[in-house]
């Protein structure tokens, strides 16, 4: 309470000294010097910040030598698939319909699975051809949006063996 007490009459006597006391100081009311360091000061810190951090973003988005490519192709109600290293093996991916039997998972599992080796690089290549789709799988991290007439690319590296399910 005495603290209190003590910063409020400390700001009630700075706020009457600021009312009765006309001292005007010619050099505080225009700051351009100090104003220009500390907007200089901050640019040249976040180039020397941002400059090394776009260089590595595109050097972590390419990818030299993966073990396999995988071309997906969104369409409205199913996914085309394309191993395009292994003699061009292409197939359709479409959703199971609903079934009450217990083994199946509800609204996630499809009639023909992608296979892919585990503890390596993949590359998706993924497009559409109708409207913008996401290709994802979160328990990867990974999410790629595929729109129509644009090819876009990303890599993952999957780490354990398992049944993975998409969104």
């Amino acid at each position: 309470l005495i603290i209190l007490l003590m910063i409020t009459i400390l700001v009630m006597y700075l706020m009457m000294n600021l009312f009765f006391i006309k001292f005007i100081n010619r050099f505080l009311l225009e700051g351009q010097m100090i104003e220009l360091i500390w907007t200089i000061l901050p640019t040249i810190t976040l180039i020397f910040v941002a400059l090394p951090s776009l260089r590595l973003l595109y050097l972590l988005d390419e990818l030299n030598n993966p073990l396999i490519t995988l071309k997906s192709l969104g369409h409205q109600w199913y996914w085309s698939y394309e191993y395009s290293d292994f003699n061009n093996i292409e197939f359709n991916s479409f959703m199971i319909n609903e079934s009450n039997e217990l083994n199946n998972f509800r609204l996630l599992d499809v009639d023909n699975r992608i296979i892919l080796p585990t503890n390596n690089q993949i590359r998706i290549l993924v497009t559409a051809t109708d409207v913008i789709h996401a290709w994802t799988i979160p328990s990867l991290g990974v999410k790629i949006d595929a729109n129509p007439g644009r090819l876009n690319q990303t890599n993952f590296f999957i780490n354990r063996p398992g049944l993975l399910f998409g969104q």
